[in-house]
């Protein structure tokens, strides 16, 4: 099987599955357990994604400047600060750490 023909089949089932969302009615969706589900999802999902680009090289498991500069953004995040600065204080923290040779 040719490389393109998946990815187009991937494609082709990803759009299908979205698209299948606008037919699901709107009962359904306002119901509080499936409401409440759909956002936990969401959280779960982005944890999850967070947590393999911060603690993964390919199939390793590694604690570099990352974890630091992730870490730094979850506290700043908690005290509400801006999202710019979380992102240029997390940014500044890793480059910091890797420049002084610390978790590479």
């Amino acid at each position: 099987m040719n490389v393109w023909l998946v990815i187009a089949i991937a494609c082709l089932a990803a759009y299908a599955l979205k698209l299948s969302g606008y037919f699901v009615p709107a009962g359904v969706l306002e119901r509080p357990r499936i409401a409440r589900t759909a956002d936990l999802m969401t959280v779960g999902l982005l944890a999850a994604l967070v947590a393999t680009q911060t603690l993964t090289a390919g199939a390793a498991l590694v604690l570099d400047a990352r974890v630091p500069a992730v870490v730094l953004a979850g506290v700043l995040l908690a005290l509400r600060v801006p999202f710019i600065v979380v992102v240029l204080a997390a940014a500044g923290a890793a480059a910091g750490l890797r420049a002084l040779g610390w978790l590479g």
